[in-house]
């Protein structure tokens, strides 16, 4: 037994490594090893899989977010163009209208201003027409009361009544 006590032996002098003792240390360090994958290294592979699952999620929701928001900036960006056209084209439509009721406020004014030059003109001429009158009143009771000094009732009144139409008609020609 010492033979084989001397093989296990190696190296005594070195600090007396054992090829039994190396054996059982390995067995044990292989065993350790099957325990580490099948307690350890599996548990900690699948939690670096469902870290890296979602991770990979994350990025693809990122990816999805970033596009989702591209794409609604995108139709914010063609609203606010329609909008602003949409703008433009009330204020050109509100320019036209002013213009229209500019033109039309204007004609009504030229028109009220004719009728009123009409009426003035009219009430011109009926004041014209009046004084005219009046005057060829004043002028008949003033030739009358001349004529009658002058011929001092030599006349009937008759006869004045023809001259004082005679000269009225007379007078409203000359005009």
């Amino acid at each position: 037994m010492h033979s084989f006590a001397g093989v296990l032996t190696l190296g005594a002098s070195l600090g007396g490594l054992r090829i039994g003792d190396m054996i059982v240390m390995l067995v044990f360090f292989l065993l350790l090893l099957v325990l580490l994958r099948k307690f350890a290294w599996g548990p900690l592979m699948g939690i670096m899989e469902e870290r890296e699952k979602y991770v990979a999620n994350e990025i693809e929701v990122a990816e999805k977010n970033r596009k989702e928001a591209e794409e609604a900036s995108a139709e914010a960006n063609k609203q606010l163009n329609q909008t602003r056209e949409e703008a433009q084209k009330m204020i050109e439509e509100a320019r036209a209208t002013a213009v229209e009721q500019e033109k039309n406020i204007i004609d009504v004014a030229r028109q009220e201003a004719a009728r009123l030059k009409d009426a003035a003109q009219a009430d011109i001429e009926n004041e014209k027409e009046k004084a005219i009158q009046a005057l060829q009143d004043k002028v008949a009771s003033l030739s009358v009361l001349i004529a009658s000094k002058v011929i001092e009732k030599e006349i009937s009144a008759q006869d004045q009544e023809e001259l004082i139409n005679e000269f009225i008609k007379e007078v409203g020609e000359e005009q």
